[in-house]
């Protein structure tokens, strides 16, 4: 019933917004429904005797996550990840990112309550490449992607999913805690910010629940620092490919523009992929960069995702590697207008406590 009355709450305004806008969340309302109907609590899925024991065994380590990043991390105690639901198919949804071809510049959608957000999600795969297709009308770059997992950011108890336990262990736990940031702080019409910073503090809370559920000789563990490595590294790079490639629009003439030269422009940051930083990384975890079809709706992606997170790392290290102290601090960005500028200007005028 708590979820119905919230989800009645949403439609209350609907009369505010556009009809596409209004027949968009009627659908994904009804899918969302459709979801939290299925949920079944995860006590009842783990002595379900069709599902099978890979699957529970990743449940079973769901639980430990869960209550890992409550009772050791701190972050906000929930109902989400008490229930499972298994979906019957990969993906629960399908993600649209969209942008200029010209600019390094995310196309975005209102929404009630959360603001703006850079990617548009629907329960139907049809309905994702007919918006997709819309897009591709208005001569932007598009990225379509399955999604395993997503945050409701508090307005639901949300649950394992099916398609979340075909992940590697270790990526699931990252997944549980990275979603929990999201419950515990998540800044209205600053998206890249909240997901960077879910970025890096699921990075950093995988590493510490091996650390305490295997000790510091385990081999996950090992491989966990590996990647988190691999992930300062990678962001550093694309960082600055991103500002490169940023300041080449810019300067380059209208006249001169073409497709080709474009195409030519990407293609450039994947051979300094290979050329420049395929041999510093250590696991494979970014391996497929070089081959993918990039354009700017998916370099977009990265810079919501990765770019910049050395901020974070200076910060963390500022405040001693304390998981709730460096949560509390991010929660005094929740006022400012751009809270990673905001955390740049705190990292610059940092003054420790004698």
């Amino acid at each position: 019933m708590g979820s119905l009355i919230k989800l009645f709450g949403i439609f209350l305004a609907l009369p505010l917004l556009s009809g596409c806008q209004m027949g968009y969340l009627m659908k994904s309302g009804v899918g969302q429904m459709k979801l939290l109907n299925s949920r079944v609590p995860v006590e009842t899925a783990l002595q379900d005797p069709q599902l099978d024991e890979t699957k529970k065994s990743k449940l079973r380590l769901s639980q430990e996550a869960r209550a890992f990043a409550e009772k050791d991390l701190h972050l906000k105690v929930t109902k989400n990840y008490t229930s499972y639901v298994e979906l019957g198919r990969p993906y629960v949804t399908y993600v649209i990112s969209a942008a200029p071809r010209w600019e390094l510049k995310h196309y975005q959608w209102s929404y009630p309550f959360m603001g703006k957000m850079p990617y548009k999600g629907y329960f139907n795969e049809e309905d994702a490449l007919s918006e997709e297709k819309e897009l591709q009308k208005e001569e932007l770059d598009t990225y379509l992607r399955g999604v395993s997992a997503y945050s409701t950011l508090g307005w639901f108890n949300d649950p394992v999913l099916s398609s979340m336990l075909r992940y590697d262990d270790y990526d699931l736990v990252n997944t549980i805690i990275h979603e929990t940031v999201h419950a515990t702080l998540y800044i209205k019409h600053a998206a890249d910010f909240n997901e960077r910073l879910a970025t890096f503090l699921g990075n950093k809370g995988a590493e510490q629940f091996y650390l305490k559920k295997e000790g510091p000789d385990s081999p996950t563990l090992k491989r966990i620092r590996q990647e988190n490595e691999d992930n300062k590294l990678f962001s550093l790079f694309i960082s600055s490919e991103l500002n490169d490639l940023e300041k080449w629009y810019n300067e380059l003439p209208a006249t001169a523009r073409s497709e080709e030269k474009r195409t030519e422009r990407i293609r450039q940051i994947q051979e300094h992929f290979l050329q420049k930083l395929k041999p510093q990384l250590k696991t494979d975890a970014f391996d497929k960069f070089s081959e993918l079809k990039l354009n700017n709706a998916r370099l977009l992606v990265y810079k919501t995702y990765m770019q910049d997170l050395g901020d974070f790392e200076k910060l963390y290290d500022l405040l001693g590697q304390d998981y709730s102290r460096f949560i509390e601090k991010c929660k005094s960005f929740e006022g400012a207008k751009d809270p990673a500028q905001s955390l740049k200007d705190l990292i610059a005028t940092w003054k420790p406590v004698l």
